[in-house]
């Protein structure tokens, strides 16, 4: 999808967390139309006042059909954070990537997908290798996207605006909220951003001024290249072949689908 193809609708997945929050309003500043996909309205409409929201369940595929119909981009923000049970990963950071793709059944929305500076690491305690696995089938999937590995959330200084993309699986450090959502938003109005993931972090300086130097920071980032199951530069691990059938087997579903779509 070409910057010069309009996006105006945009549905955003985790909007009641704190970087969703954050960015609903952030595609609002820069003449988006934002719509929430929510499991209840009712709460829903206390944390995003004035917000269209549209009823669904990450958990239940059926309930997203309707939900991403009409979408120009999709913004996820989604987590596990906080659900007690021991395989909220696999269902929600993962789970409901896969359902979302499923349920596009053909439409091709551009895609910002935040998983974590961690994705790549097993030499971090409490790393979550769902988050890779969901960066693989959105990569599967052939649609526009983005993938975005936040650092820690707000462990840094005020002064700290600078933003830095690095890609190797390497980075480490911390980041304001909004300069996340900020990030998310910007990389469905910037052509330089597509088939990109890196992680992200901020550092001492200024933040990016205008488009001009958002473009700049994109295309630094090397690609992920067209049939790339990982990000560009990635380190070796959690190899495909591998991984559990099961896993596979969604890898090769959502392939499927792209295939079924002439992409």
């Amino acid at each position: 999808m070409s910057q010069k193809q309009q996006i105006t609708d945009v549905l955003m997945v985790g909007a009641t967390g704190t970087i969703g929050q954050l960015a609903v309003r952030a595609a609002e500043r820069h003449g988006l139309r934002p719509r929430a996909l929510v499991r209840d309205i009712q709460r829903a409409a206390h944390h995003l006042p004035g917000i269209a929201l549209v009823q669904g369940d990450l958990e239940d595929p059926a309930s997203l059909r309707k939900a991403v119909v009409g979408a120009d981009a999709i913004i996820l923000t989604h987590g596990s954070g906080g659900d007690p049970r021991p395989d909220a990963r696999e269902h929600i950071d993962y789970g409901g990537v896969r359902n979302i793709l499923t349920a596009l059944d053909g439409a091709r929305p551009r895609l910002a997908l935040m998983t974590s500076i961690y994705a790549t690491r097993d030499d971090v305690p409490g790393a979550n290798p769902w988050k890779r696995r969901s960066e693989r089938l959105l990569r599967a999937s052939g649609l526009p996207y983005t993938i975005v590995r936040p650092g820690w959330f707000d462990h840094a200084g005020p002064t700290q605006r600078r933003l830095v993309l690095e890609q190797g699986g390497t980075a480490d450090g911390g980041i304001a909220s909004d300069q996340i959502a900020e990030t998310l938003v910007r990389c469905l109005l910037t052509d330089t951003a597509l088939s990109k993931t890196f992680e992200l972090i901020a550092a001492e300086g200024e933040e990016p001024s205008d488009q001009a130097d958002w473009a700049g920071l994109f295309g630094a980032l090397e690609g992920d290249g067209p049939s790339a199951t990982d990000g560009a530069l990635d380190p070796a691990g959690l190899p495909v072949e591998a991984e559990p059938q099961r896993i596979r087997a969604d890898l090769d579903a959502i392939r499927s689908l792209r295939r079924s779509d002439g992409r």
